[in-house]
């Protein structure tokens, strides 16, 4: 788990990734009795969307990464929402048989993986951190629904239109948000062990061009798309939507818990 998207791309991260509706925090909260007696590990926690309001559910909470950007940024969002019960450390997933260490058996309420499982190995994970967990509590995989360059939308199929010239391949990376992705997912959880429950929480949003251009990016590295072709992809993307601002996306956000019996 170490995409390198640091920099520019933490910035897009921090400015553009949507957070999560109450109804998300909900079902974590609900799946695992959590309360302010909990501490809970976001691991991939980027610059905190998932982190910071559910630091208002529980006692405390620890945002995990390997990028030092995105957590430098977290941590200053942090700072600016006033939340106090936040710790930021870097890492990446195979750190966590230290972070164990330090915390000791029992010590932790939920693991929190939002839109960066793919980038682990999930089977080591789910096993891994299943002795840090007290209880009734578990692990949560919150998956965002198809990438923006994938929905059945008119605007996303143009953008996929205009990345895939740019860029000269095919886009069809679904960053294991489709059903497979889930299955696989499920199958880790219980293969280790855990009771698996899974919900979804869905409502309409609109974002201009702007956001959706800022959206993608955040999704790139800098290596795959330089700053100067940001630019000339953003160019040409207010050239084919600008105007049909707002545009309107049906957000799914996909909650897979699973429980320690």
């Amino acid at each position: 788990m170490d995409p390198g998207f640091g920099g520019e791309v933490a910035t897009f991260y921090a400015r553009y990734r949507r957070g999560y509706p109450p109804a998300v925090l909900d079902a974590l909260v609900g799946a695992f009795g959590l309360t302010a007696g909990d501490v809970v590990l976001d691991l991939g926690c980027g610059t905190g969307q998932l982190t910071l309001p559910m630091a208002g559910r529980v006692g405390a909470v620890l945002g995990m990464d390997p990028e030092p950007d995105m957590l430098l940024l977290a941590r200053r969002t942090a700072e600016e929402r006033g939340v106090a019960n936040a710790a930021w450390v870097l890492g990446a997933d195979r750190d966590l048989p230290a972070v164990g260490a330090a915390l000791g058996a029992a010590a932790l309420g939920a693991v929190t993986i939002a839109v960066a499982v793919h980038w682990m190995d999930r089977d080591a994970v789910f096993r891994v951190v299943r002795p840090l967990l007290r209880p009734g509590g578990g692990v949560a995989v919150v998956t965002n629904g198809a990438p923006l360059w994938l929905q059945d939308t008119d605007w996303s199929r143009t953008a996929k239109e205009h990345l895939e010239r740019l860029l000269g391949r095919t886009l069809a990376g679904t960053c294991q948000t489709d059903a497979a992705g889930r299955r696989r997912n499920r199958d880790a959880l219980e293969a280790a062990g855990y009771r698996v429950v899974e919900s979804e929480v869905g409502y309409d949003a609109t974002l201009t061009v702007d956001e959706l251009a800022g959206g993608l990016f955040s999704a790139m590295s800098l290596g795959e798309l330089p700053p100067q072709r940001r630019a000339e992809f953003a160019a040409g993307l207010h050239d084919a939507l600008g105007s049909a601002e707002p545009l309107t996306e049906h957000v799914q956000v996909w909650v897979q818990t699973g429980t320690v019996p």
